[in-house]
């Protein structure tokens, strides 16, 4: 075999052997950019810089790469889950923003997952890492921790909302804690408490620092010189959760009204007021929470319908989802107290309790009259519809859980 038969024969033995397919990783190394930036360039997105397009075209055409159908048609199909990271679902609250976030999700195709926190924030981190490493169409997440640095780099992603609490940069959707402590704060003031405690709760979140802080304003506003002995913390993961409430409670000068941060602290304090055989004081809880309307009296509470959250957070990612430029907003959703006697007892029926640690169940307090149609009359109570304060979108106030219809 002469010297051009045998290059011609290894031509051809070189060319008839299967080449190995380029990948894009290949693609990417050559052209000295990333994988990203390659995939931009073959999917003919934007934001490449020509020349770099250029240069990533002719190492494609130089590698022969051929992207695979199969992957860009998995990842161009729509994302369908909404993730929900929340604190707990044993929280009353979160379990009916949940509930109502999956049913307009189902209403609309979607699939929800969800995690809890359970107020850790290297738990928030791993539940965050979970949910997100899903292909979501959207996040609705009460942050503990998380830095707005991180939401915004998730928000290049798919649309982010916060509920509950706020984030520099990120969509929220809130209530004015301070304004509403307040309002009820001056709804006990008005039955002519003085000695009005706050029960609020061991968890580092500015809504219970700025339902603190209205409360006091309240205070101040009636002349009534704040008692910070008033002010005791309910430890949520404490196994006698009723000890502070029992502690404040017992004293010789107890108050004769309480208003608490939450309804998981309302819950505790009812639980000392029942194992201690006292008159239920007039009592205000942030929130609602199972069995509060058939309690003897009823619990009186100020109205932040997670309803109306969840439905918010919704509505919103579904917006960005459409409209992801749009600068973020803080939207307001109204809170309103709703009366139920528990609230509206007097300063004199308070001060008849009974003895520290009596057995004997406690004299119930009657209802105030009833109208005609069986509903009780409260038309101060009516008149305190929190106003929503100044925000981007004002959410429309919806009739209260446990309402009639």
């Amino acid at each position: 075999m002469t010297h051009d038969e045998r290059r011609t024969a290894t031509a051809v033995g070189e060319a008839t052997t299967a080449r190995p397919r380029a990948r894009l990783i290949d693609v990417a190394t050559a052209a000295g950019v990333s994988p990203k930036t390659v995939s931009r360039v073959i999917n003919d997105e934007a934001g490449v810089l020509p020349g770099t397009r250029d240069r990533v075209l002719q190492v494609v055409r130089d590698l022969g790469f051929v992207p695979d159908r199969s992957a860009r048609e998995l990842k161009r199909r729509e994302a369908d889950t909404i993730g929900i990271l929340i604190d707990a679902i044993s929280d009353p609250f979160f379990a009916a923003l949940v509930s109502v976030v999956e049913e307009l999700a189902i209403a609309d195709g979607l699939s929800v997952i969800f995690a809890s926190t359970g107020y850790d924030p290297e738990r928030e981190t791993a539940q965050l890492d979970r949910l997100t490493g899903h292909r979501l169409a959207g996040l609705i997440v009460a942050p503990v921790a998380v830095p707005a640095e991180v939401l915004a780099g998730l928000r290049n992603r798919f649309p982010v909302v916060t509920v509950d609490r706020v984030r520099p940069g990120i969509d929220a959707i809130v209530i004015d804690d301070f304004g509403a402590a307040a309002e009820a704060t001056a709804a006990l003031l008005s039955h002519g408490h003085r000695r009005v405690a706050f029960m609020g709760e061991d968890v580092p979140y500015p809504t219970v620092s700025d339902r603190l802080a209205g409360y006091r304003s309240a205070l101040d506003a009636a002349g009534v010189a704040f008692d910070p002995s008033l002010v005791v913390t309910h430890e949520r993961f404490r196994a006698g959760e009723a000890a502070e409430a029992s502690l404040l409670l017992g004293r010789s000068d107890a108050p004769t009204a309480l208003l608490c941060a939450t309804s998981l602290a309302a819950i505790a304090t009812v639980r000392a007021i029942r194992a201690r055989g006292l008159r239920m004081p007039a009592l205000i809880s942030f929130g609602d929470f199972t069995l509060a309307e058939v309690l003897e009296p009823g619990i009186t509470y100020v109205d932040h319908d997670p309803r109306l959250l969840g439905a918010a957070a919704f509505r919103r990612l579904r917006h960005l989802a459409l409209h992801a430029d749009d600068a973020p907003t803080r939207t307001v959703v109204p809170t309103r107290l709703v009366p139920r006697g528990s609230g509206e007892v007097p300063v004199a029926e308070s001060e008849k309790r009974s003895g520290i640690g009596s057995v004997s169940a406690p004299d119930p307090i009657p209802l105030r009259p009833s109208d005609s149609a069986g509903v009780l009359p409260s038309p101060a109570a009516v008149a305190l519809v929190h106003p929503a304060p100044a925000g981007d979108v004002v959410v429309a106030a919806a009739a209260p859980i446990g309402a009639p219809a």
